[in-house]
């Protein structure tokens, strides 16, 4: 699986932005699809992954009510809306993936810089 991530940005605090990742392959549906991100100087932090099928989504508590992971199987994409915007959410945002068999992420893609201004 290759993965693509896009849409990253500068932003004011309180605004929105929708990040996208195109995945290559034909079993897309078979792979749990994450969000990660590494702010300056930081490990790089789970944020949010969504089941193959859709039903199930996890995020990390402090994007919580204010992040929605989706994914469309029929276009191989996976996306983040994110809403509220905070400084502290600056960060290169890279979209992940692994069979829902396994349970760590083995295909990364390339980031997406996401910057917010106080």
């Amino acid at each position: 699986v290759q993965l693509q991530a896009s849409g990253g940005g500068l932003v004011q605090a309180g605004g929105s932005l929708r990040l996208s990742c195109a995945a290559s392959g034909r079993t897309f549906s078979s792979y749990v699809l994450g969000w990660f991100r590494q702010a300056p100087g930081n490990e790089r932090e789970f944020v949010a992954e969504i089941s193959g099928s859709a039903d199930t989504t996890y995020y990390v508590d402090s994007v919580k009510g204010r992040f929605t992971i989706s994914r469309d199987n029929a276009k191989n994409m996976v996306y983040l809306q994110m809403n509220s915007l905070k400084p502290e959410d600056t960060a290169v945002y890279s979209c992940a993936a692994h069979l829902a068999s396994l349970s760590r992420y083995n295909y990364w893609g390339q980031g997406t810089l996401v910057t917010v201004s106080s």
